[in-house]
């Protein structure tokens, strides 16, 4: 037996709009798009005693430093006319 309710939220007029497009990009309805999301928030359930999948870790790289101190406006000038 599968039970539909209905209810309210109260979602940003941004978020609407992204969702309104995405529905209409995928050809499916908001409310379909709003329960595939719930559901995959939703999936690890602390009731079963499961836990999402680890990230990834980000990316990270070595950026050489700081060529000047960007709060000293004429080093930040002089090291842009040098390159």
């Amino acid at each position: 037996m599968v039970i539909h309710m209905k209810t309210t939220l109260n979602i940003d007029d941004s978020v609407m709009q992204r969702l309104r497009e995405e529905a209409a990009r995928r050809g499916t309805t908001m409310s379909a798009l709003v329960e595939a999301g719930l559901r995959r928030v939703l999936a690890p359930s602390v009731a079963t005693g499961e836990t999402p999948e680890p990230l990834s870790p980000l990316p990270t790289w070595d950026s050489g430093g700081n060529l000047v101190d960007i709060d000293d406006r004429d080093a930040l000038y002089r090291a842009m006319e040098e390159e």
